[in-house]
């Protein structure tokens, strides 16, 4: 442990500089009159310039439709002077190939360097530290430490118990001797565990569908329970189909799952079997929204429905068995024991 404040300020990489042509994360800072500061977010924050003459390829009409203070953006590096710290940049010059990788990159280093910031500041350490020893291996023997960390979410000690570090120490003779020890000890290398698991095991995500189901024969509220039961049936372990009366006609159908595509797939599937089975009732099915995956917001905005309209039902009493909904079949329905929602 550390005896005072510990430092947490470090560069994401081993490289203190960014290499000539490397699409690289910046912040702008300031304007001047022949261009722009900014921070190299990826290197602790070092100071870059942008010269409005490397902008644009077009002819610069406005410069504030351009670039702004606290705009956050890739470009590309031009030159480096390690000697006296200048770093030139261009906007123009970054192709829309390298603005992707260099986003999908910055994303990965941005919440590694969370984690080890949070590890530095929690165990009292030096944030470079605990890069040099952990951090920048990682990077080296992986591409990338999001790789490696997402290998320990499920196998720690393969990954960390491989990294080490030289102590050296002055023997009982007197000599200085050097021993290979673990790279962390094992309050650290639990603390990085915790974090790396909190922070980056995959979530399901939730994939929804709108629907509008009619059916005006006689039963024809136990024609469309049925057919929920129909599409509810095409779920599976990993990937549960639940259906919801919203208000007659309208229904949603909700699956949760670490698999975007078989999720998608899936509700594809059980709107199918639903169609299928309230037609040979004469019934009618129509797709309002397509399966996609939605928010917390959008999950949300529909309990809240829910409850707006269960609120609304138990204000109107006497109508459980009007002769308009015995007819219509699209009345009050007893989903209790035979639908649920997914709720956060």
């Amino acid at each position: 442990m550390a005896t005072n404040t510990p430092n947490l300020e470090c560069r994401m990489y081993e490289a203190k500089y960014p290499e000539v042509d490397q699409a690289v994360m910046i912040q702008v800072k300031s304007m001047a009159d022949s261009g722009a500061y900014v921070s190299l977010l990826e290197y602790n924050n070092i100071e870059g310039m942008i010269l409005f003459s490397e902008l644009s390829r077009r002819r610069i009409r406005s410069i504030s439709s351009l670039i702004r203070v606290g705009r956050i953006e890739p470009v590309m590096v031009l030159r480096v002077n390690k000697e006296k710290g200048y770093i030139d940049l261009s906007k123009r010059r970054v192709a829309e190939e390298d603005i992707q990788a260099c986003e999908e990159r910055y994303n990965k280093s941005k919440l590694v360097h969370s984690i080890m910031r949070h590890v530095a500041e929690t165990m009292e350490l030096d944030l470079e530290d605990l890069y040099i020893h952990v951090g920048w291996p990682l990077y080296r023997k992986y591409g990338h430490a999001f790789e490696a960390f997402k290998l320990i979410v499920n196998d720690p000690d393969s990954i960390l118990n491989s990294l080490t570090r030289e102590v050296t120490e002055v023997g009982p003779d007197g000599n200085t001797i050097t021993r290979v020890v673990p790279a962390l000890s094992e309050e650290v290398k639990n603390s990085l565990v915790q974090n790396i698991r909190r922070r980056m095991t995959p979530q399901p995500l939730k994939i929804r569908a709108d629907v509008e189901m009619k059916c005006f024969q006689f039963d024809g509220v136990l024609h469309i329970k049925e057919a929920m039961r129909k599409a509810e049936a095409v779920g599976n372990k990993d990937c549960p189909v639940k259906i919801k009366l919203v208000a007659p006609p309208a229904y949603v159908l909700n699956t949760q799952t670490l698999d975007k595509e078989q999720g998608i797939s899936i509700l594809h599937n059980a709107i199918a079997a639903c169609r299928e089975e309230i037609q040979r009732h004469k019934g009618n099915l129509t797709v309002k929204e397509e399966p996609r995956v939605v928010s917390e917001k959008e999950e949300r905005l529909l309990a809240e429905e829910f409850k707006k309209l269960g609120q609304e039902n138990d204000e109107v009493s006497g109508d459980e068995d009007s002769e308009e909904e015995e007819d219509t079949g699209m009345g009050e329905l007893d989903l209790e024991n035979s639908v649920h929602v997914i709720t956060d």
